[in-house]
């Protein structure tokens, strides 16, 4: 392949990028597979990632055949495979980070309009056909869903591998909820040590020259030409502009895609996916929902596959019957077991979904297909024990598919309440249900969150099974006062045998259970809400009553698929 690094490429306020171009070399023009983003086009996957990278050899020591793998970066395309399926791949510094200058502010409106800017430069030049696709991973992912929505004249078709499309209630907050945990070591880790100007910066080993650029900022410079996220999501409780100008407008979304989902993504990496797939205005759109590791399906050999015919129909325009593909490709699961059946559908819900209710019963804690009769209640300390409702051994096999949601009668003995809710499933000898997830070894069945005074509904955008909460004003608690309050639960996909049973569990922080060694599984592995400032003790470690029974009919909305 022809191989040319740091192009310039500039915008349209004059400041010049900086990309690496990989080019088939028998100089035909050819489509485009882009990415823009923050991680270091110079940042080689094996030393700026080196444990992620050692994990997928061990895991998977066949994979990528046919590469020498010597051309890897984070949670791209390998150019050698993909210049060889005759693709132009370029990977684009965003602005403020690598050898690009400027200011650091993710997935702010001028870095997207860089994509832009980006798109249209490359499906111009003389070695492109014209036709630009996007593909990788997360914040790859995600800023594909917001420049699609600009529209741009090039951009030919999308795959956004594992991304989130709502800034607030995908990435930022969770149901009102900081999500902290991993923004703040994420950013440090991935983004700031690769801003430009930043002295301590790897070394680009094919430039031999450091992956930051030459200048050498200091660490003032550095604070001061850049976003801080955390502090920025902590500043803005409320879904306001500043979370708008950092979520794609699925109605403006009209070129084709393929949405693959994480089905163990929870916290960051499975909802948007979803809520692109659904209201996204595209013709011509696929969801594929996957299990795994979050960098690890991408790059097997089947998914890559899979990622070339999408791309050869769009941007090739090869009839390979990719328009005939079903809309929905789901990886099935199943307890305890490593294989995945692929199963093809054409809707998502799916239209044979039988939306059945469980029903809390505070006096017995059990999950129940039949309101509890007496009105009754428990209790929880919000910064201790959660409490848990665990059903009857299922009658026979059952499939979970689909979003979930939970309405919940609660109290709080301050004027907030936190609610964390998981969805678990066991096996008749004890053993709890779980998966390798995006980010955690042992994720269980769903996870959802709500602040109780962000219970307020957006009427028009609420569905039964995806409660849709407004976010755009504060309405506190009375104390001890009953509140009916609706939680959005992220999707899943499970088939449990006969004799499993099912539990949800409400609590006041981060789900966490222990294990023999002693340590803690998060199950949504650093997705976390602990941020000191936004949940003060005074308000959220109170205690929380739960309400059954009665009047007050608390239950979980569970997808049961019947053939």
């Amino acid at each position: 392949m022809i191989v040319e690094r740091d192009v310039p490429i500039t915008a349209d306020d004059g400041l010049v990028l900086r990309a690496d171009v990989f080019r088939p070399d028998d100089e035909k023009p050819a489509p485009v597979i882009m990415t823009l983003g923050p991680y270091g086009k110079g940042v080689e996957y094996k030393d700026g990632y080196k444990d992620k990278w050692d994990w997928l050899l061990n895991a998977h020591p066949n994979i990528l055949p046919g590469s020498t793998k010597s051309f890897e970066t984070w949670e791209t395309v390998d150019p050698e495979l993909w210049t060889k399926a005759g693709y132009i791949c370029i990977r684009v510094d965003s602005r403020g980070t690598g050898r690009s200058p400027g200011h650091l502010d993710i997935f702010a409106p001028r870095e997207i309009k860089d994509f832009y800017d980006a798109i249209e430069w490359a499906g111009v030049q003389n070695w492109s056909n014209g036709k630009v696709g996007l593909l990788g991973i997360s914040y790859y992912a995600i800023t594909q869903w917001l420049v699609a929505a600009l529209q741009p004249p090039h951009l030919a078709a999308i795959i956004p591998w594992e991304g989130a499309a709502d800034y607030y209630r995908d990435t930022a907050r969770h149901g009102g909820i900081v999500s902290n945990g991993f923004l703040e070591a994420w950013y440090h880790r991935q983004v700031v040590s690769n801003q430009h100007g930043n002295p301590s910066g790897k070394t680009d080993p094919w430039l031999k020259e450091r992956a930051t650029g030459p200048a050498e900022l200091s660490d003032q410079e550095l604070r001061a030409n850049r976003c801080d996220p955390v502090q920025d999501i902590v500043d803005h409780p409320l879904d306001n502009q500043f979370y708008k100008d950092r979520t794609a407008d699925l109605s403006k979304i009209k070129v084709p895609f393929l949405s693959a989902s994480n089905l163990a993504g929870f916290g960051l990496h499975d909802r948007g996916n979803h809520e692109a797939f659904k209201f996204a205005a595209s013709t011509q759109k696929w969801l594929q929902l996957h299990p795994g590791r979050h960098e690890e399906w991408f790059y097997l050999n089947d998914n890559i596959e899979l990622q070339q015919r999408f791309f050869d129909h769009f941007l090739k325009e090869i009839n390979n019957g990719w328009d005939k593909e079903s809309p929905v490709l789901l990886n099935t699961r199943r307890p305890f077991s490593t294989t995945f059946e692929l199963r093809k559908e054409t809707e998502w819900p799916l239209k044979r979904t039988e939306w059945t209710k469980a029903y809390l019963d505070s006096s017995s804690k059990a999950l129940s297909w039949q309101t509890a009769g007496k009105q009754t209640n428990v209790s929880f300390d919000a910064a201790g024990e959660p409490v848990t409702f665990t059903s009857a051994p299922l009658e026979q096999e059952t499939e979970i598919t689909g979003p979930l949601a939970a309405k919940l009668f609660i109290s709080s003995s301050t004027t907030d309440a936190d609610l964390f809710l998981t969805l678990q499933a066991f096996s008749p000898d004890g053993r709890e249900v779980t998966f390798q997830g995006a980010q955690d070894p042992n994720t269980p069945l769903a996870q959802g969150w709500l602040r109780a005074s962000h219970r307020k509904l957006d009427t028009q955008l609420s569905l039964p099974y995806r409660p849709y909460h407004s976010h755009d004003e504060l309405q506190p608690l009375e104390r001890r006062k009953v509140y009916e309050v609706d939680v959005e639960i992220w999707p899943t996909a499970i088939i449990l045998p006969k004799g499993f049973t099912l539990a949800l569990q409400i609590g006041g922080k981060d789900f966490e259970r222990g294990n023999k060694e002693g340590g803690v599984f998060r199950g949504s592995g650093p997705f976390l809400h602990t941020h000191k400032k936004d949940r003060p003790e005074s308000v959220f470690a109170g205690k929380t009553m739960v309400y059954t029974g009665g009047e007050y009919k608390s239950y979980v909305l569970l997808p049961i698929i019947k053939e």
